[in-house]
């Protein structure tokens, strides 16, 4: 159940965040759940991995949002409802995501 509730809360700040960007768009609120679940299996799977190869190089919430972005822009990539103009709009997403995922994390 955790899970599915941290899905959502992704979901609805990837949505707010497009819809404050104006280098990000996705389709609409189902297409931010699916992005949402992508994002989740990517940080999975791809985060792992990124995060054992550069262990120790810099500090953890830095590399949280440049991790963050690289793997929103991987998402762009397979998802057509989804694009990201360049890698700052990703970093700005990500930062608006960690931002609304940490006051909706609080509140729930």
């Amino acid at each position: 159940m955790e899970s599915i509730i941290t899905i959502l809360v992704n979901a609805i700040a990837l949505f707010f965040g497009a819809r404050f960007l104006s280098g990000v768009t996705i389709g609409n609120f189902v297409s931010a759940i699916v992005v949402a679940i992508v994002i989740a299996i990517l940080n999975v799977t791809l985060g792992v991995v990124l995060k054992i190869i550069t262990l120790g190089l810099l500090s953890v919430g830095v590399f949280t949002l440049l991790l963050d972005a690289i793997l929103i822009q991987v998402a762009d990539y397979f998802l057509n409802d989804f694009k990201v103009k360049s890698f700052w709009w990703a970093l700005a997403l990500a930062a608006i995501v960690a931002v609304i995922d940490a006051v909706l994390g609080k509140i729930l």
